[in-house]
């Protein structure tokens, strides 16, 4: 009996294409650039997306930032079953329906790591190791330093795919911002705000939502950041009380136990939740997810594995990790953003939201990995921090005319709440996530 009449099924995909926003393709295209084995046909898949085909016995994976996929190879009496999907416990739930689970712990499962063409042969034992193929790869240092010039095109990037996304919605769907204030968040608002009234649509649709746990100072910012453009009718606080944030929720959600990630991830459910309450039909949000990253915004003290060196030398360090190649890079978890998008990601999915993160997106990342930040910095921290609300501002400007407040940065899960609130809310030993996420499946 050859290959393809098997009776028993070798390859199980419970991914759902309906997740993903592919802008310029039909489905047809995408599956036959993904099979091609050509990278320069991934890279062209333009959106957030994550797509799993077979043919034969070889088995394609690829995904940008915004979307998760993992895969799993469990053993039959027949052979080797690969079973691909968004999170672990679909996989996990999928072989207990096989009677397979037995087979299974967390750790290995695999994610699989965002800009790459994954293959892996279903074959039997021993299992083979999976071939990865990048398809996108920026060039670094590409633009002058001019910061004007840098703005201006980072910007109109950004504009490009909130442009796509937009022209993608029903014209009588609202879109929310989740919105701190901050510079990312910020500049998607004002840029969407910006689109709207280019495109002749009504601005109306469009609303800012700030989360606000007993008073946070986000609250303050975001409505600060507004007033300042004569937008604040376009904001709405959402106000929900200490006993809304809850970890382990968010534990069970995105499936890992990184503070900050988690931190983050648990803001974000308590967002989408009380949004989901207020505005049953509410479909579309967009946030700022990606920028920091993109721009290398992170204080490098906090983690002590960096320096300024490494964060300006290696391609796309917060993007993705040290890389598949690298030693400290995670089968189970991939590496960067790659790994902890899914705290944006896995909320919205959860309230039943279509969300993008525009600054996640290839081409916005591709403008961002061409600014020359080595020759802007003089490797000074300080020059790096500076950076991100110089060029966002001069880029909003320039593609707008609105001149875009700046205030200093803070964290998302540091401004929703206020500051004694926080340490109630979180432990501070980060092996109490790890534990409670292993609890989970022991």
């Amino acid at each position: 009996m050859d290959h393809q009449t098997k009776p028993v099924s070798d390859f199980v995909s419970l991914l759902d294409y309906n997740n993903n926003v592919i802008f310029n393709m039909t489905p047809q295209e995408v599956t036959a650039a993904v099979i091609s084995g050509d990278a320069s046909r991934v890279r062209q898949i333009d959106g957030q997306f994550a797509i799993v085909e077979k043919v034969g016995q070889q088995v394609f994976m690829a995904r940008s930032i915004g979307r998760p996929m993992r895969y799993f190879l469990a053993k039959q009496v027949s052979g080797p079953l690969l079973i691909v999907a968004e999170r672990i416990d679909e996989i996990y739930n999928y072989l207990e329906t096989k009677g397979l689970h037995h087979q299974f712990h967390p750790s290995y499962t695999r994610m699989v790591p965002a800009h790459f063409v994954v293959r892996v042969e279903v074959v039997g034992c021993p299992d083979p190791n999976p071939v990865y193929t990048r398809f996108f790869e920026p060039k670094r240092n590409s633009l002058t330093n001019d910061l004007d010039k840098i703005g201006k095109v980072y910007m109109e990037a950004l504009a490009n795919e909130c442009q796509k996304w937009l022209m993608s919605i029903p014209a009588d769907e609202p879109v929310g911002v989740l919105f701190s204030g901050g510079i990312d968040s910020g500049s998607v608002f004002l840029v969407l705000y910006h689109l709207m009234l280019k495109l002749g649509m009504s601005p109306q649709r469009l609303k800012a939502f700030t989360l606000s746990v007993n008073n946070g100072p986000d609250a303050a910012q975001a409505h600060q950041f507004l007033d300042q453009l004569g937008l604040s009718m376009y904001l709405e606080i959402i106000d929900v009380p200490k006993s809304a944030i809850d970890y382990k929720e968010a534990i069970k959600i995105i499936e890992d136990y990184k503070p900050l990630d988690l931190e983050s991830a648990t803001m974000a459910m308590a967002l989408c939740k009380q949004i989901r309450k207020l505005y049953p039909e509410w479909k579309y949000l967009a946030d700022g997810d990606g920028g920091d990253e993109n721009l290398k915004d992170y204080p490098i003290a906090e983690n002590t594995e960096l320096t300024i060196r490494s964060v300006l030398n290696n391609m796309m360090l917060y993007q993705e990790g040290w890389g598949v190649d690298k030693i400290k890079h995670s089968l189970t978890y991939s590496g960067g953003q790659s790994r902890g998008h899914v705290r944006s990601y896995a909320p919205c999915r959860l309230f039943g939201f279509k969300g993008l993160s525009p600054y996640a997106l290839p081409n916005v990342i591709e403008v961002a990995e061409g600014i020359p930040f080595i020759q802007l910095t003089d490797w000074s921290e300080d020059a790096l921090y500076a950076l991100k609300g110089e060029i966002v501002s001069r880029g909003i400007k320039a593609l707008t005319g609105l001149e875009m407040p700046v205030f200093e940065k803070r964290r998302f899960q540091k401004g929703a709440v206020q500051e004694g609130t926080f340490d109630q809310l979180f432990p501070q030993d980060e092996m109490q996530y790890r534990s409670y996420f292993h609890s989970l499946y022991a």
